[in-house]
């Protein structure tokens, strides 16, 4: 801005542009500061940046902040600051805990029994104890063989949602014999003593590991030893199209920790922890196919 002398000692008075008036100009400590047009001088001159202190403590230096002469020795005034909001650190999420449940650990009695032997461990962590034998005549065996395609693939076959499928004691690779799938074990384990548990296909993992850390083992449906094989898909007798494995295999839960799961496999009566990511694989390859005993 330009200022005009108004003599040896008198404030200046600043030049005012054509179209304002004298109130729309603010007077402070001799600065004249026209409507809200603050030049970054003027205003540097106020503050420190960030202390919301001025740093004017005397007009002379206020006006040489500005470029302005002081003629007066009032002194600037402080501008006030609002002092910002604490904001919360957010605690995070503690990590979860191991849980582990004492199921005991059973080795299965016939050849192909995955099915019944993770069944009777499930069962006898309830204290519901029944014998392989006994459980898996009531699974309705379909012994007839299947119709082979091509490559080695099962073309016709029986339905292990209704039946076990073939020979127990038979070979899962000739084949001769296969298992059984969720619901006949579901039906069996809620004739049995756990009329709660329920079962299906397609749970997310999520809920496999929550369920497990309420203290409620797991069926699951997976390939021996936890293996990749090729899967295939076959026609039953009765036109269910049934995906199988010739891995197929079925353990029982007991455990999860926030990177793996713990595994009765009755295989050959060990207990082992996988990783979950090597778990959700197998699962997925039965189409995350379970029955939560509870």
């Amino acid at each position: 801005m330009r200022y005009a002398t108004a003599g040896a000692h008198q404030p200046q008075t600043p030049w005012l542009p054509p179209r304002w008036s004298r109130r729309q100009v603010l007077t402070a400590g001799g600065l004249a500061v026209a409507g809200a047009m603050m030049t970054r001088a003027v205003s540097a001159g106020f503050l420190r940046p960030g202390t919301g202190t001025s740093i004017a403590s005397n007009p002379s230096s206020a006006a040489a902040a500005s470029g302005a002469t002081a003629a007066s020795a009032s002194p600037a005034p402080s501008i006030a600051t609002t002092a910002p909001t604490p904001v919360a650190t957010p605690t995070p999420a503690p990590t979860p805990a191991t849980v582990t449940i004492p199921v005991p650990v059973y080795q299965q009695s016939m050849t192909l029994d995955c099915e019944t032997a993770a069944l009777q461990q499930g069962l006898a962590y309830y204290g519901h104890h029944v014998s392989q034998a006994e459980l898996f005549a009531l699974e309705g065996a379909d012994t007839r063989l299947p119709v082979m395609g091509a490559n080695h693939t099962v073309l016709r076959w029986g339905n292990p949602y209704t039946n076990f499928v073939g020979y127990v004691n038979g070979s899962d690779w000739s084949p001769t014999g296969y298992g059984v799938y969720w619901p006949v074990i579901l039906r069996l384990a809620q004739t049995h003593g756990l009329p709660n548990a329920v079962g299906g296909e397609g749970y997310a993992p999520s809920t496999i590991y929550s369920a497990l850390a309420s203290g409620h083992p797991v069926q699951v449906w997976i390939e021996t030893r936890f293996a990749r094989v090729t899967l295939g898909t076959w026609t039953s007798w009765d036109g269910t199209r049934v995906r199988y494995s010739y891995a197929e295999h079925s353990v029982t839960l007991t455990g999860v920790s926030p990177t793996r799961v713990r595994v009765n496999d009755v295989l050959n009566a060990t207990q082992y922890w996988v990783s979950k990511t090597l778990f959700e694989a197998n699962f997925a390859d039965f189409n995350n196919m379970a029955v939560i005993f509870r």
